[in-house]
């Protein structure tokens, strides 16, 4: 899973990603009743957190989609493999190291991150990401927050 990142072929590969379509008024990008397709890029928000927090992965998602942001997520479950996948898989070491890897080059796509951290709760993992998109100088907004001020007197620690 692992690749050049930091090579003179990186913008080019982002560049794919940022401006599809955008200001192209082309009969390409016409659908058959004459509606407009492509256009200016959606923001993309990718989620950090725990796999342990599956269902609030998938609430956030489905939020963030409906909210018309391209959602980068995590794609396979550690901590709740039963729930998200049908069944209990095991990963080794180097397959976690891959992963926390390739989920770093999801925040490299992203232009902004949402922490799934219910009551606050960040594992390592989490903290990793959370520091690497800090060095990139992605904004950073976290459940917890957002949640505390809808509901003030919700948040429950979790461990």
């Amino acid at each position: 899973m692992s690749y050049s990142h930091f090579s003179t072929e990186c913008d080019e590969y982002h560049g794919l990603v940022r401006d599809f379509g955008a200001g192209d008024a082309g009969p390409k990008n016409l659908k058959r009743d004459g509606r407009r397709i492509g256009g200016p890029r959606p923001g993309i928000v990718v989620l950090c957190g725990s796999t342990r927090f599956y269902e609030l992965f998938q609430q956030e998602n489905y939020r963030l989609t409906m909210e018309g942001f391209i959602v980068l997520s995590v794609g396979f479950y550690a901590h709740a493999a039963d729930r998200a996948h049908g069944q209990t898989v095991g990963i080794t070491p180097e397959q976690k190291f891959q992963l926390d890897d390739l989920h770093k080059r999801k925040i490299d796509l992203a232009d902004r991150v949402f922490v799934i951290d219910p009551g606050g709760y960040i594992g390592d993992s989490t903290r990793s990401e959370i520091e690497y998109a800090e060095a990139l100088g992605r904004p950073i907004e976290y459940l917890s927050a957002r949640h505390a001020a809808v509901h003030p007197s919700a948040l429950a620690d979790v461990s």
